[in-house]
């Protein structure tokens, strides 16, 4: 263990104990840790290992989600899932293989997943003859290839068909979460993976209105979403046609900037005509007894939300929580000369953890004997939690306690009479404090720019670009191409500037507005 900053050594009955003083302690794992101004992807990878949120699976690009990463995604799981269902969203289950077929009746769905399918060919192994293992059965080979899922829309609306025939069996609003698999070839954990955890919403309705309504709402629901619980802020917009999903008339996104100026795609509603319902010939009889197509929406998030987390908010010592978020919001350690001492601040502290929960907070009373303190500061410091209460012998005796809050390093010393209630306060300033400092340093990193060199400068250093757009896919490639940035969305909202009619700062050719780019994971 290191100690960075200066501490106060105290010595009683032939032991040494340390008084911590505004220092920051230092486990093995977190001095390892790489700094974020060195280089924030090494940083980003190590934080997700050492702070015990995933690892490398013997899959290749696979990732095993540990208990403590996987707790993070049960509640933004168990909150989304609260939010769904209050907008009149049910949950169900699809299978997660696919007949081949489903995919080639929407071409244009087809072509945008067919190098990530996954296709299952054989539904047997057995024994080689010569010993030397399992291997597939050649006489087991399937009539018909089967795609483990990318996402479900085919599969989903084969389904429907046979839901609906009126629009009395309507809307049918369904979310599902699941696994897919997509063959990613360059993968980092939580970012990209080839299979990963997400949540699918697919809609079924009447007009097409109210589908477009329904794909914008639940884009909103996303949006309030990230910032309330995730406080993560977001821009909130529609793609251009090259960043559409493959199969929607309309993509609308949530974008977030991380803090090494990278845009990332938080979540995306898809609003998908009448395509899916064509291609598996989903009709219904309308209130003017005539034969219509279905109108469709589809909406997901992933585990790419654990990455946007980790990256819009920790820090060099380690992850920042968002106390919604925590799967612990309050760390109690206690810090004893001896057994009888341990057993005065247990009796002091069950009261206060009790009153703590009462008041609906996850809290953890870290009194195990095989960690030193100084090891479990650091432990939990790098994972995040929002408050570390600390009481030693004195503070028994003066009925004090420490505070540290994470999200600062701020620590001070409170009476422990009406404690609960200022740490219930305390994790609701940290929440909006956290929010606070990442709407400041996405505010401060959005640029506008005029010309195509100035675009080309100021993408190397980062952030959001503002700048004018012929709308023409031509000019949007060719962009990506040279700089590697692309359109993350026209956002919905903008200044009367923005939404000004211009010059295209590559072509020079009249633009409608200005659109936001970045370069993005």
């Amino acid at each position: 263990m290191e100690i960075v900053g200066f501490c106060v050594f105290l010595q009683s009955q032939n032991k040494v104990y340390i008084k911590y003083n505004r220092i920051i302690v230092m486990a093995k794992e977190l001095k390892d840790l790489t700094k974020r101004s060195e280089n924030y992807s090494q940083w980003y990878n190590d934080l997700v290992v050492k702070a015990d949120l995933a690892e490398q699976s013997p899959v290749r690009g696979c990732m095993v989600i540990k208990p403590y990463g996987y707790a993070i995604w049960e509640k933004m799981q168990r909150i989304l899932d609260d939010m769904f269902k209050a907008t009149g969203h049910v949950n169900a289950y699809f299978p997660l293989l696919i007949p081949k077929s489903y995919l080639s009746r929407e071409a244009e769905h087809v072509e945008g997943f067919a190098k990530e399918c996954a296709v299952v060919t054989h539904y047997r192994l057995k024994n080689a003859e010569d010993g030397s293992g399992v291997i597939v059965d050649p006489a087991a080979k399937l009539e018909e290839e089967l795609i483990i899922r990318p996402t479900s829309e085919t599969i989903i609306w084969s389904t429907y068909k046979n839901w609906i025939n009126s629009y009395r069996d309507l809307p049918i609003l369904c979310n599902q979460w699941a696994n897919v698999m997509r063959w990613e070839m360059r993968t980092r954990l939580f970012l990209r993976t080839a299979e990963f955890l997400w949540q699918e919403g697919h809609t079924a309705h009447a007009t097409r209105e109210e589908a477009e309504t329904e794909a914008q709402k639940m884009l909103h629901v996303y949006g309030d979403f990230a910032e309330k619980y995730m406080a993560v802020p977001v821009i909130k917009g529609v793609k251009s046609a090259n960043e559409r999903f493959a199969g929607a008339l309309d993509t609308y996104t949530i974008e977030g900037l991380m803090q090494d100026g990278k845009a990332l795609q938080c979540g995306t509603s898809h609003f998908l005509g009448q395509n899916f319902a064509k291609a598996f010939n989903v009709q219904f009889v309308d209130k003017n007894n005539k034969l219509d197509y279905v109108w469709a929406t589809s909406w997901g998030v992933s585990t790419r939300l654990m990455g946007a987390l980790i990256m819009t908010h920790s820090d060099d010592n380690g992850l920042v929580l968002p106390p919604h978020l925590a799967p612990i919001q309050v760390v109690i350690v206690p810090i004893y000369k001896n057994d009888e001492q341990l057993k005065q601040i247990d009796a002091k502290v069950e009261g206060i953890v009790a009153k703590l929960r009462e008041l609906g907070i996850s809290v953890k009373y870290d009194n195990a004997d095989n960690k030193r303190p100084g090891f479990k500061f650091a432990d939990y410091e790098l994972k995040g939690v929002p408050v570390r209460l600390v009481m030693g012998g004195r503070d028994l005796e003066n009925n004090t306690m420490e505070i540290m809050r994470r999200d600062t390093l701020e620590k001070e010393t409170r009476t422990c009479e009406g404690i609960e209630e200022y740490v219930k306060n305390l994790l609701e300033d940290i929440q909006n404090n956290i929010y606070q400092k990442a709407l400041n340093y996405r505010n401060a990193h959005i640029y506008k720019v005029d010309t195509y060199d100035e675009f080309k400068e100021q993408i190397e250093k980062g952030g959001f670009i503002l700048a004018h757009w012929d709308g023409t896919p031509e000019t949007e490639d060719r962009i990506k191409e040279e700089t590697k940035a692309t359109i993350r969305c026209l956002p919905f909202e903008a200044d009367e500037e923005s939404l000004t009619p211009g010059v295209d700062m590559v072509t020079g050719k009249p633009s409608a507005r200005r659109v936001l780019f970045a370069r993005a994971y």
